[in-house]
């Protein structure tokens, strides 16, 4: 079986990556369809890494609310959460001119499906359900669709702010470099849950230590990984702060190096912080806040893993929900949900620095933008 998969997952990815040159990416934008009249489903355009332009968008997938969207590793599949009452994720095969065909859909074992991610292999995707504070593993077949959920997990308890922390509210889930551990971020209960996963078995179960801490009220919504593989980077929503971890990957422990704000000081109006990312040289991170509407920018000290700020970049940005950085590590794509757009910066390699550029395309409700590597 795993023959076949590796054979067919090759060549589609040899067919996908065809029609992409080597100065372009294809890039994928999960929306939300609140309103049909802006927007439909997944979006694609075609990133321009000697200029940074993106082309005009076209629908790929008309389907609900694909908030978060994944492709796999081979590029020869996507995969897409649909945040719903009833929760689901969708398998779509990338075709040669980069169109998507749909293939199935799983329930995610939970109700508001809002992230998800894929081992290294491609064998499961993992999905975190916000609406019930779960999370679960879905196997993938060799043909790229997806097999009945394997596993999953429940969270329960409070945090201090009553309006968002009255239950559980996992909001995103991430594994570790090797893929032996599963983090699910859970905005909900102030933690970090940490469970063994069994990339055969396609399961997650309990671990020890069983959970990282942050500050009570924090809200823990994304993580991201150093290259090393040596720190993670937690951005809290509520609080509005950065948690910094040296991560132990003997047994998934994340110790915590310290908290920085993604605020300036003095700073009075509402604010939620929304996604993070480490540059792939590891030399930046980069976190988003919405209400002061603006990418916060850090340099990582190699050594220690901590954090100091380099700057607020807000040129153009209206509600950055999500942004991503291009494999290559030049520009910044940043996806306006309130604006209706994605703008691009160009990275300064030497400072991490977003500049302006004069970039822009139209997509209605833009939540998750996805890199399909040539």
């Amino acid at each position: 079986m795993m023959k076949v998969r590796t054979i067919v997952a090759a060549a589609l990815s040899i067919a996908a990556a065809s029609t992409t040159a080597a100065d372009s990416l294809h890039v994928y934008i999960g929306t939300y369809t609140w309103d049909a009249k802006i927007s439909k489903g997944i979006y694609r355009t075609t990133l321009d890494l000697r200029t940074g332009s993106l082309c005009e968008p076209v629908l790929v997938a008309e389907t609900r609310n694909p908030t978060f969207i994944e492709l796999h590793p081979s590029g020869a599949f996507l995969y897409a959460a649909g945040e719903s009452e009833a929760g689901i994720v969708s398998a779509y095969a990338v075709q040669a001119d980069g169109s998507l065909k749909f293939l199935n859909q799983q329930p995610s074992k939970g109700s508001g499906a809002c992230h998800i991610n894929i081992d290294s292999g491609g064998r499961n995707v993992l999905v975190a359900n916000y609406g019930t504070g779960s999370a679960a593993v879905i196997p993938v077949k060799p043909d790229g669709s997806l097999a009945e959920p394997t596993s999953s997990v429940q969270h329960e308890g409070t945090g201090p702010n009553r309006r968002r922390q009255e239950r559980a509210h996992a909001h995103s889930v991430n594994l570790s470099p090797d893929d032996r551990f599963a983090f699910v971020a859970d905005l909900g209960i102030d933690k970090v849950m940490i469970y063994r996963f069994d990339v055969d078995k396609g399961t997650i179960v309990g671990n020890n230590p069983a959970f990282a801490q942050v500050r009570p009220g924090a809200g823990p919504r994304h993580l991201s990984f150093h290259p090393s593989g040596r720190f993670a980077y937690v951005i809290n929503e509520l609080d509005c702060t950065i948690t910094a971890f040296a991560y132990n990957p003997a047994d998934g422990a994340l110790a915590e190096i310290h908290t920085v704000p993604t605020l300036p000081p003095g700073f009075e109006g509402n604010n939620t912080c929304a996604e993070i990312r480490v540059h792939p040289t590891g030399q930046f991170v980069y976190g988003s806040n919405r209400g002061h509407d603006s990418i916060a920018v850090y340099r990582v000290d190699p050594a220690s893993g901590r954090l100091a700020f380099v700057q607020h970049q807000s040129a153009g940005i209206k509600t950055p929900r999500n942004f991503n950085i291009d494999p290559s590590g030049k520009y910044c794509l940043v996806g306006n949900q309130d604006a209706n757009s994605i703008i691009v910066f160009r990275i300064n390699p030497e400072t991490g620095d977003l500049e302006p550029t004069d970039h822009k395309i139209s997509v209605g409700r833009p939540v998750c933008i996805r890199f399909l590597k040539p």
